[in-house]
């Protein structure tokens, strides 16, 4: 595997993390995804497009990253 496949698989396996880590904090973020374009390149330099979100969900995203755990019954996804 070259460095290329090595550094998009890791940013792959980021992604999966972090949006098991933002659904388990009630966060979904519709458009996160790999960033294709940064791909391309000959080196390596993957980029996590974040995407954009509705007012709610970046509400409950500064919430989590302020500490703030949302109730259950807060937790849907987008």
């Amino acid at each position: 595997m070259t460095t290329k496949e090595l550094g998009i698989r890791a940013a792959e396996e980021t992604i999966r993390t972090l949006r098991e880590a933002l659904f388990a904090a009630g966060v979904t973020l519709p458009s996160l995804a790999l960033d294709s374009a940064s791909c391309a390149r000959d080196v390596p330099a993957p980029l996590i497009d974040l995407g954009r979100c509705d007012v709610e969900t970046a509400r409950r995203l500064a919430e989590v990253v302020a500490g703030v755990r949302p109730s259950v019954s807060e937790h849907r996804p987008q």
